[in-house]
């Protein structure tokens, strides 16, 4: 089954996944349905354009994108990038049907949804937002 003390990791750690760092300070992970609820109350008062990633660290797809969702936090530092883990907020997120799903934020409203994976698709959709 595992070692039972990674179960106790949220967030990026809790995915297992070597990920880049991340240089512009844009990019956090929800741990919590309260945190998640936070944030997204920051997304709805806020002007920053924003993009949650909502995945799960036993999707395959998922592990695959996250490394590029890091790396493209770096490429466009005026947007604000979430990782939400459905497991770790299964209240918040029980509207998702898809891993990964992706939506993009502009002042304070959803206004595109990504499902899939594909680093080209990903990065036109932040340019399209940025």
């Amino acid at each position: 089954m595992g070692d039972s003390g990674d179960s106790s990791k949220k967030g990026f750690e809790g995915t297992g996944l070597d990920l880049p760092p991340n240089k512009h300070g844009n990019l956090i992970s929800a741990s919590s349905d309260e945190n998640l609820s936070d944030i997204l109350l920051r997304i709805k008062s806020s002007k920053t354009p924003t993009v949650i990633n909502y995945g799960a660290s036993w999707c395959g797809v998922c592990s695959q994108i996250l490394p590029a969702f890091c790396k493209l936090s770096n490429q466009f530092p005026k947007l604000s990038f979430v990782y939400a883990d459905i497991d770790e907020c299964p209240e918040t997120t029980k509207h998702i049907r898809y891993t990964p799903t992706f939506h993009f934020y502009q002042d304070g409203e959803r206004v595109d949804e990504m499902f899939g994976a594909g680093e080209e698709r990903l990065h036109d959709r932040l340019w399209l937002h940025s």
